[in-house]
Formats: structure tokens, C-alpha cells, sequence
């Protein structure tokens, strides 16, 4: 009978480190947060939305709106926020002379986890849903503009 040829150690440690760097490379960065940490100066983008962050809160920049998160988004220690800001309407067009722009209160909620974040934002004066989207750190937006 024929005797199966003997594994060698250093096959075996080629093989754990081969599959512990894959482990490693495919991880999803996770975030450790604190309660009362601020999200950082960084941009981050998605599908139609753009959000730029500063210490002293934020811009977003949609297809066919803009809005401005006016304090410091600070998170809890799972990640998530909730920040009061303006939401206006644009339109296709140029503006009239003297037009007011259709400007919302605004409530901005979401959740960060490593380099994505889930936004939604909702009128507060009409409970109007704008929408929920996601965005990731430090990735341009995919935005058209409305003419």
C-alpha cells in the first residue's frame, strides 16, 4: 500500500499566511467611535449627493438642491448622528430677480461605519422624506445638475 507523502511545515505556514492575508485584505474598515466623536473634515459621495464636512458642520450638494448642516456632526458610539441644517429646492433655469429660494428646515440623520455612511434627510417643516442615501469617504459624487 502506498504511504501519502508527508506534509511539510512550511507548506502549511505558506498556506495559513496566504489565507490570513486574505482575511486581512477583504476586512471592512469599521470605525471606532466613541461617544461624543465628531466626524472629521472629509468629503464623501455617492449616487446624486455630495456631502462636505467641516468642523463646524457641513454642505451637501444634490441634482437639483443644496442644503447645509449648521453644527458639528458628532456621533454616538455606534456611528450615528442626527443634525439640524436647511434643505433648498433649485430648478432647471436661471433665477428670476428677486426670487426667494425654496429653503427647508432640515433634520439630517445617519449612521457612519468605517469610510460609508447611510444619510437621510427630511423637511422638518412638512415631514417631507427627501431621501436616503449612501456615501462613502473621500469618493467623488455622481451628480447631475439641473439646467
Amino acid at each position: 500500500m502506498a504511504r501519502p507523502a508527508p506534509v511539510h511545515a512550511s507548506m502549511m505556514l505558506i498556506a495559513f499566511c496566504a489565507a490570513l492575508g486574505a482575511a486581512v485584505a477583504c476586512r471592512t474598515p469599521t470605525m471606532d467611535v466613541s461617544e461624543g466623536d465628531r466626524l472629521a473634515s472629509s468629503i464623501w459621495g455617492g449616487d446624486r449627493i455630495q456631502l462636505n464636512v467641516e468642523s463646524s458642520g457641513a454642505t451637501t450638494e444634490y441634482d437639483c438642491a443644496h442644503g447645509t448642516i449648521d453644527q458639528p456632526i458628532d456621533l454616538d458610539a455606534k456611528g450615528r448622528f442626527s443634525a439640524a441644517g436647511t434643505h433648498v429646492f433649485e430648478h432647471g433655469g436661471p433665477i428670476r430677480e428677486g426670487e426667494k429660494p425654496n429653503t427647508h428646515p432640515a433634520r439630517y440623520t445617519g449612521q457612519v461605519d468605517g469610510g460609508a455612511m447611510s444619510l437621510t434627510v427630511t423637511l422638518t417643516d412638512s415631514g417631507q422624506d427627501v431621501g436616503t442615501f449612501a456615501l462613502k469617504r473621500d469618493v467623488s459624487p455622481r451628480l447631475h445638475k439641473c439646467l
